[in-house]
């Protein structure tokens, strides 16, 4: 029975776990997803087998990296070395990749930059969202482990360092960073919401009344190379249909 610790802080970590939870062959002694349960971490813990990380949003320090037998093994949503950090799916969709990927890692002390165990590619749909797609990796990502954790565990896969001279990074998001710009090109626009879904959600500010009101765009489609909004989110409100929120807001001033 191979025995691992798991880190993941969010729903498409979860996605991971998930698949690995399935397999009779291992055994989850440990979930982590907090930063503040690393600290005393291995107190009560037998030291495991492997630890997997997927989607945690902290660094681990080099004394749990270097805890388990086999040390760490990351789940990264991106072809490594393109599109290292926090934000590699909503950029992959926003720069118009049509292919995509999840990359797994052996865990070293800086960002994303281990090598690799293990890569699969996907591709990114015309209807993908960030959360669509990365709910599709992580899972992909746990079978792929399934597969090939014992041969790992055995020393039966020879790591590829990485081309550290073609790595490009991505930047974290805020709050902010949704606000559409209404000058860009449609389909950039349309892949910008897409991007943005599910946070921090595309938006843009309305006049309604004289007072100034965010919109959050959460779907929209291309027709004849112009951007087709279908619903969206007055703050404060629920979501409605565009038709149904003109319909409602009839005097709004649109940037657009």
């Amino acid at each position: 029975m191979i025995k691992i610790v798991f880190f993941g802080s969010d729903q498409y970590g979860t996605k991971a776990l998930e698949v690995l939870k399935k397999s009779p062959d291992l055994e989850i002694i440990k979930i982590v997803r907090e930063r503040n349960e690393l600290e005393n971490l291995k107190n009560n813990l037998p030291q495991p087998d492997i630890g997997i990380v997927a989607s945690f949003g902290a660094l681990i320090p080099a004394d749990i990296i270097n805890w388990p037998k086999k040390g760490l093994l990351n789940l990264h949503p991106s072809l490594l070395p393109k599109y290292r950090g926090p934000t590699p799916i909503p950029t992959a969709i926003l720069n118009g990749e049509k292919e995509t990927g999840l990359t797994i890692i052996k865990v070293d002390e800086e960002i994303d930059h281990g090598p690799i165990v293990s890569q699969i590619k996907e591709e990114i749909k015309v209807d993908d969202t960030s959360e669509s797609l990365l709910n599709r990796l992580f899972t992909l990502g746990g079978q792929v482990l399934t597969t090939i954790l014992p041969a790992y565990l055995e020393g039966k896969i020879e790591l590829r360092e990485q081309n550290h001279s073609q790595a490009t990074n991505t930047q974290k998001l805020s709050k902010g960073s949704g606000k559409i710009d209404w000058s860009k090109p449609a389909d950039y626009q349309e892949r910008f919401i897409r991007a943005m879904s599910p946070w921090p959600g595309a938006w843009s500010e309305v006049e309604i009344n004289n007072q100034t009101k965010r919109l959050k765009i959460l779907k929209a489609h291309l027709q004849n190379k112009k951007l087709i909004l279908d619903l969206v989110q007055l703050e404060g409100k629920k979501p409605v249909t565009w038709k149904q929120f003109l319909e409602g807001y009839p005097q709004t001033k649109l940037p657009f």
